[in-house]
């Protein structure tokens, strides 16, 4: 059985001796872990963490990455630079970064790219908005988002997470129901399946507000893989209460 995964999103949080006390707390609770475990990190802070989680069992992840290799494109960091700071995982096409930075599918799909050439596992978001939900068109909005990723990365797609996030969800305290999620899961694994015959391989993580009281029902589901957790990430008993319930 593959080990799912628990990834938490600092998002834009953190400072040098919150990130100690964060990560000191994590590191003396997760040794037991039956999980995978990362988090991603604000990119200034990947070098502190780096050394934060040596020899311990987390794995660290940026929370995004340039569509572009290099050149003249002030403030952005390529998958290249990520990948020297030892970073696993890159959070590509978030929704915060589709809505407040208009990423489209396209462009999602080309930093996931990025990410793989550069030995860096991309954890794709894909989710619908409250008023797409409302239409009935979750899984019409799922199901593009994600195929623009397998069509831009072709066989190395089994390498890819998926991280379902109905932006709805997330940071509003309201989540997908298990079975709510596990239904949007399952549509995901159908078409990864009929994409890649290595689809068993790729875990899909819920991500909509994930937390220490209904991690275990939502990990319970046969499609969750895992969970992209946010705010419940920056509260060590939370984060670890999370990664316990994992398996």
């Amino acid at each position: 059985m593959k080990k799912q995964l628990i990834a938490g999103n600092w998002k834009m949080n953190g400072s040098l001796a919150a990130n100690e006390a964060l990560v000191a707390a994590l590191a003396a609770g997760v040794g037991s872990a039956q999980c995978q475990v990362a988090v991603c990190v604000p990119t200034p802070y990947l070098a502190q963490v780096r050394s934060l989680v040596a020899g311990t069992r987390i794995d660290i992840g940026a929370q995004d990455v340039s569509q572009h290799e290099s050149g003249a494109f002030t403030g952005e960091v390529s998958a290249g630079m990520l990948r020297e700071f030892g970073t696993r995982y890159c959070l590509v096409g978030h929704s915060e970064r589709r809505q407040y930075h208009g990423e489209t599918d396209a462009v999602v799909a080309v930093k996931a790219q990025r990410a793989l050439a550069a030995g860096i596992t991309p954890i794709v978001c894909v989710g619908e908005t409250l008023a797409e939900r409302e239409a009935g068109r979750t899984e019409e909005v799922v199901k593009r988002q994600l195929a623009a990723v397998i069509h831009a990365n072709g066989h190395c797609i089994s390498e890819i997470v998926v991280a379902y996030e109905p932006v709805w969800a997330i940071g509003t305290g309201k989540t997908a129901s298990p079975q709510e999620a596990q239904q949007v899961h399952a549509v995901m694994r159908a078409q990864l399946h009929a994409a890649t015959e290595h689809s068993d391989r790729v875990l899909i993580l819920y991500g909509g507000s994930m937390n220490a009281a209904n991690a275990a029902q939502l990990l319970a589901e046969h499609d969750i893989d895992g969970g992209l957790v946010g705010g419940a990430s920056l509260k060590p008993a939370d984060f670890l209460s999370i990664i316990a319930a994992a398996h």
